[in-house]
């Protein structure tokens, strides 16, 4: 039996103010030249969602990376990588999925030569929430999946804890079936084999649900 909650707040992104277009094509074409926070100022390319128009499940990450940034997709440097392994593991079809982020700028800071995560704050994920909004307004899909706190936040607002309630598929009144989990780059972080290993086999276990919740 999964694991249903009634919740009683939606984070910014289930809220009716949002960007409105016909089609996701027409969606990302307004979003190209979004300016609603700065991030648009440094970064190379928006990154928007990508996937079937008519995909059961959203995955929902943070925001680009570096090599999102570059390429201009969404989920294709080192966690897309780990998140395709662990969607196979799990019996589920990335291609039957729809992937996109929270925001889709990417923000970083300068470390040398390199360009470092930099995790978007509160007033950057309320104003990109304006494009995921109408994404899934669009897509309507089955389920979503929350990869990581900012994820978790955007959709559900500041109530969910992404460790305590993990695992967890909530319903938002009125809204969406929300799965929450990890992001993938959480396991890129860990050291140790061991814990990196139970840690990874944690996250299929998660995604397993998805499979199991469209069964029903």
């Amino acid at each position: 039996m999964l694991d249903k909650h009634l919740l009683p707040d939606t984070g910014p992104s289930l809220r009716p103010d949002h960007a409105d277009a016909p089609t996701l094509g027409e969606l990302r074409h307004d979003a190209e030249s979004c300016t609603r926070c700065d991030l648009y100022r440094n970064a190379t390319h928006l990154v928007f969602g990508e996937g079937s128009e008519t995909a059961e499940v959203v995955l929902v990450g943070e925001q680009p990376g570096d090599k999102e940034d570059l390429s201009g997709r969404p989920f294709v440097g080192p966690a897309g990588r780990l998140l395709d392994q662990c969607l196979d593991e799990a019996g589920v079809d990335r291609d039957l999925c729809y992937v996109t982020n929270a925001v889709k700028h990417f923000k970083y800071q300068m470390r040398g030569k390199k360009r470092l995560h930099s995790r978007p704050n509160a007033g950057e994920v309320q104003r990109c929430a304006w494009w995921l909004g109408a994404e899934l307004e669009l897509l309507k899909p089955r389920l979503v999946v929350a990869l990581g706190a900012t994820a978790v936040s955007s959709l559900l607002g500041s109530k969910v804890r992404v460790m305590r309630d993990r695992g967890s598929i909530l319903h938002p009144p009125g809204q969406l079936d929300i799965l929450v989990t990890i992001h993938p780059s959480a396991l890129l972080r860990i050291r140790e084999a061991d814990e990196k290993e139970r840690s990874r086999q944690a996250f299929v276990q998660d995604l397993k649900k998805i499979r199991s919740f469209l069964r029903h």
